[in-house]
């Protein structure tokens, strides 16, 4: 999750910013993870804002909370708590959640919960993902394979790995208009970055298994032949497609 949010923080700070994030909001991250976006969040709007983080991993919350600790950032608050029972009342002028509504059953649910705790004329701005989109230069029949991999797992669970295109219309759904929608999807010739879908893999492996998807020896396999195609200098690898949008909750 630290190589994730370090990959993405440039991009999700253009469109926090764009969306209006400035000094003295007060911002709520949903589906916080460790804190690093819920931190970062802190030390923009500064003293005269605050900050709220709620995930339901209560592990990555103390993790979150401790990097708070250590940077002295008084201004956030983090809890453990389930995001589909979010009862939050317009209580912040900026909501957002990355890579959240992808892994939920119901994602129009929470994001009504979002829109709910989001004051009258605050913004709501959600980032996620379209996972069919990764892509690799040469092709890499290995990366391919992951990605059906992570699909089916996804959707096994009763969650959508290709929500991105589809946030438009859950935003109206739930009664937001006037919605704005960017793309970006970073790609990686070297660094840490470009170890995300190799990293991701290990994270699902016990999911795969158990889930029958492929055997310890299959994912020895795949895992090889990502490491040697990731190692060479000479391929590039991208993120899945991210979808950024925002929009403002009406005026009561």
């Amino acid at each position: 999750m630290r190589v994730v949010a370090r990959a993405m923080w440039p991009t999700t700070e253009s469109v926090l910013l764009a969306a209006g994030l400035a000094p003295g909001m007060r911002c709520l991250d949903v589906g916080c993870g460790a804190g690093d976006v819920s931190l970062a969040l802190a030390r923009i709007v500064g003293m005269s804002g605050s900050v709220a983080g709620v995930d339901q991993d209560e592990v990555k919350v103390q993790f979150a909370r401790e990097d708070a600790d250590r940077e002295r950032l008084t201004n956030v608050r983090l809890r453990a708590s389930n995001v589909e029972q979010l009862e939050d009342d317009a209580e912040y002028d900026l909501v957002y959640a990355r890579f959240l509504l992808t892994h939920l059953r119901d994602p129009a649910a929470v994001l009504r919960r979002m829109v709910r705790a989001t004051r009258p004329g605050g913004v709501l701005v959600v980032e996620d993902i379209d996972h069919a989109g990764v892509f690799s230069y040469p092709h890499s029949p290995a990366l391919e394979q992951f990605v059906g991999l992570y699909n089916r797992v996804v959707r096994s669970r009763g969650a959508d790995p290709e929500i991105g295109p589809k946030l438009p219309g859950l935003f109206r759904e739930v009664g937001l208009t006037e919605t704005h929608v960017s793309h970006v999807q970073p790609v990686y010739i070297d660094g840490e970055a470009k170890q995300i879908h190799r990293i991701t893999l290990d994270n699902i492996a016990p999911a795969l298994t158990a889930a029958g998807f492929a055997t310890d020896a299959e994912l020895d396999v795949l895992t090889g032949a990502l490491d040697a195609f990731l190692s060479r200098p000479d391929t590039l690898v991208s993120t899945p497609r991210i979808f950024q949008v925002w929009a403002r909750r009406p005026l009561e």
